[in-house]
This record gives structure tokens, sequence and C-alpha cells, in this order.
């Protein structure tokens, strides 16, 4: 079972703004806030952007957004790594002048044979060494002249091993990783080195990321030693998997929170979805606040194993969420005015509503009838002259209501005697097309409560001109 040692609980996010935010990364984003408020610690956001030729400041102003509108609320930062540079090259220097890392001079030329040949001799490709014991003037010489170069960390020949709170003992033998790259220049840090600078200087006491960067674990905690660092706990989060189990892809479904929100998904719901890609509760439920999250969430119900991405799920947990809203406050989120006959639309369309982005084909009808074929009036083998003939009493019997009478209740019991007379399929199905133009929709009481009287005769008076033309 995992335990939590630290008392002072400081997590980070730490994207990279060369993308949108991908759904892997809020749902790392998501657990780290859980971890962070359930133990009554801190949660840092920091935007790692030192790759200069990928990031990009639109990224980041998606990534801090969608955040945002996760409800995802960061205690500290941003921070931003491009602001901290002499940060990372005092760090360098010290490794540099304690002959822990090294300049290599070497061409990606040089790189790739010595790569090749290790894979002919069946060895795993790392660096071969040649620069690391160069003779500081020689190395002044070169840097004196402009040679390219990168710095090289001396990677002892150990075996590392940790405690993943999620997975368990890990063990990795640094041999095989020879002196990997750090720096391209004291002041332009690789990942690996910036990343261990930041966490020891914020303090993070737990690492909680994706597995897939388990392989980054060993060479981080060489570089804590080699600095005098403080090693984080460290946790890691199975793969979000597509449906057949590969790592996700847009082969099958959206990556970025983005487009999920554009889509008409709510942030409630993609919270509650994200929460259960790889964790569960300990009682089965499946609708869950953040804040009932944040007050069960613990790292040892963190499944191991990949969690396989379900859009049918997501479109049943969003559909509860929009169900769960009244209408007033869906209107407010549809951008939709509150007025008196909008709620009665709402009212109407919420329960047959998956995504936000669907009231528009659902409600469509209420504001402009669709063009319809007048066959699509007839129930079943109901002759054309029954048909207008029913139309017409229902037109009859309907405008000698008061706009008053145009409520759900009053309208069934109205209709009560006329369906028993002429037969309620002949009498409600052209009603109900009449009305909405679509094979599927409300029923025709709802619809005329939410039409009212005027709109309701201008319809009815449009099917029977149909069928007027047609007989």
């Amino acid at each position: 079972m995992a335990t939590v040692k630290s008392k002072n609980i400081r997590v980070r996010i730490a994207p990279s703004p060369t993308g949108y935010l991908h759904i892997g990364t809020a749902r790392t984003a998501l657990f780290n806030l859980l971890f962070a408020k359930h133990n009554n610690g801190k949660f840092v956001l920091r935007i790692e952007d030192t790759d200069l030729e990928r990031s990009d400041k639109k990224f980041e102003k998606d990534i801090i957004e969608s955040l945002k509108w996760l409800g995802l609320a960061w205690d500290e930062g941003p921070y931003r790594q491009s602001d901290r540079l002499e940060i990372y090259e005092k760090y360098v220097n010290k490794l540099l002048n304690e002959n822990l890392a090294y300049y290599c001079f070497c061409s990606k030329e040089d790189l790739e044979t010595e790569r090749q040949t290790m894979l002919a001799q069946g060895l795993a490709p790392k660096y071969s060494g040649r620069c690391r014991d160069l003779k500081s003037e020689e190395v002044k010489k070169r840097l004196d002249a402009g040679a390219s170069h990168v710095i090289r960390f001396k990677t002892p020949e150990a075996r590392v091993t940790f405690k993943d709170l999620i997975r368990g003992e890990i063990s990795f033998d640094a041999a095989l990783l020879g002196d990997m790259t750090i720096a391209k220049d004291p002041k332009i840090p690789l990942y690996n080195f910036a990343v261990v600078v930041d966490d020891e200087e914020m303090k993070i006491s737990h690492v909680i990321r994706g597995e897939d960067h388990i392989a980054n674990t060993p060479k981080q905690i060489l570089l804590q030693k080699a600095l005098g660092f403080k090693t984080p706990q460290y946790a890691h989060l199975p793969l979000i998997l597509d449906p057949d189990r590969s790592k996700m892809s847009k082969r099958y479904s959206a990556t970025s929170i983005q487009e999920y929100r554009d889509q008409g998904y709510l942030p409630q719901a993609i919270i509650n979805f994200l929460a259960f890609l790889g964790w569960h509760p300990k009682e089965e439920r499946e609708i869950m606040s953040l804040k009932e999250l944040i007050k069960e969430f613990e790292l040892n119900r963190v499944q191991k194993a990949g969690a396989v991405f379900n859009i049918e799920k997501l479109g049943w947990l969003n559909m509860q969420y929009i169900k769960s809203f009244d209408n007033s406050e869906l209107a407010e989120t549809l951008g939709v005015a509150a007025t008196e006959e909008n709620l009665k639309i709402i009212d109407l369309t919420k329960p047959r509503m998956k995504k936000l982005s669907e009231f528009k084909d659902l409600a469509g009808f209420f504001f402009n009838l669709p063009e319809y074929d007048s066959k699509k009036l007839i129930w079943k083998t109901t002759p054309i002259s029954t048909t207008l003939e029913n139309l017409q009493a229902v037109e009859k019997l309907l405008s000698e209501l008061t706009e008053k009478q145009f409520s759900k209740e009053n309208l069934e019991s109205v209709f009560s005697e006329i369906t028993k007379e002429r037969g309620r399929g002949e009498v409600l199905w052209p009603l109900r097309f009449a009305l909405s133009g679509l094979d599927a929709s409300p029923g025709p009481f709802e619809i005329m409560e939410a039409l009212g009287k005027k709109e309701t005769l201008k319809r009815l008076q449009i099917a029977i001109q149909k069928l007027e033309s047609r007989s």
C-alpha cells in the first residue's frame, strides 16, 4: 500500500507549451491536484518552455485557460523555465567545476556511427565517453573556436533503485544509460536536468506523472545525488489507452481538452471521467464532484494497468451532468437568453442532450420549422383525407383555447376525447410532425406548451395547406 511520508506535500504539473493541453496531461494535473488537496498540500503549475524552437505562447495560453476551465486551480505559478536560465546555469557550472560533467564535441554523424556499431554488436546503444577525459586546455581551445558542443553528465555505473508509490520497487542499471546530455550549454538545459533543478528549488515532495516517464526517473535520481538534492517520492500513473489498448491517439478520439470543450462536453463531466481513468473510489460510484474526489482520493487506489478511454462513458456522464443543471443555469452555459419560452425549450431538450453542441439540432425546430415532405404527416396507412380532417379538427379545438390553457397537463386533458374518437396515433402523429417537422422530437403537448398558441396554429395551418395541395 502506498504511504505518504512527507508532511509538506508539494506537487506540480509541468506541461510543455508545444501543443494544446492533452487529455493525458489534464488527467495528470487532476491526480496531482487531488493528491495535494486531500493531504492539505500545494499544487504548482510550471511551464517547461526551454524548447525554444517548439514552444509557442498560444499553447501556453491554451494550457492555462484549459486548466482554469476544468476547475483545476493551482496554488503557485505559473513558473516558466525561460525565466530561470540563470538558476540552471549555476547548477550546470557546479557539475562542470566538480568534474561531474563535461563538454562533448562529438558530431551527430560520429554519434550515429557509434550507435550503429553497438546495435550491430547486439549492444544497447549508449555514448562511448570519448570526450570524457579531454584536457581543460583542449576544451577551452575548442570552445574559443566556437566548436559545436553539448554538456554531458558523467553517469556512474551504479544500480538505481526507487520505490514507486503505485508500482512498488523499481531498479535500473545505470551502466546501460551512458553519459547523458544535460544541456546544450550552461544556459540551455535539457529536460532531465531542468526538471531536477526545478523540483529541488520548488521543494516538490511528490512527482506524480505518466508511466512513460519511468525511464527518466533513474537519470533524474542520479542528477539529484550529484547535486546534493533530496529525492522526491515518485508515482507513475497508467497510460490512457485507445479501445484497442494502444497508446491514445487521434485515430479513435480527440486528444486535446479544447476539442472536447468545442464539442460540448462539460468540465464537470470531463473531471469525473478522467478521475476514473486509472483510479476508483472505495465504493461503487459513477458520479463524483471535484470536492468529493478530493475527499476520497488516495494513491493506493490507482491501478498499474493502462486505462481504456471509453468515449461512450464520457457521453453518458456528460448527459447526467446536463440533466442535473437547472434550466436557468443551462441557459447561461449554452449562451441562451433565459426567457420563459427558452427555459421551456431547454426543459424539453435537456433530457435528450448528450453534448451542449447538440442543443442547436435538438431545439432548432422550436425557432425555425424545418421543411418537410407532407408524406411524413401520414400515420401508417391512414388516408390523406382522414389525416387532413384530423388536423382541421385539432386546429378548431386549439383555436378555442386561451393562451393560458396551453399547458401540457391541460392540453392532455383537452385531447382525451378527440384521440378516443379519431384514434391516438391518427391524431397525435400528424400533430407532432406538423409542430416539429422531425422524425424524432418531444411529444406534441410539450411542444405546444413551449411554442404557445399563435405559433402552434401557424404550424398547423402549414401542415393543412401541404395536405390540401396533395389531395
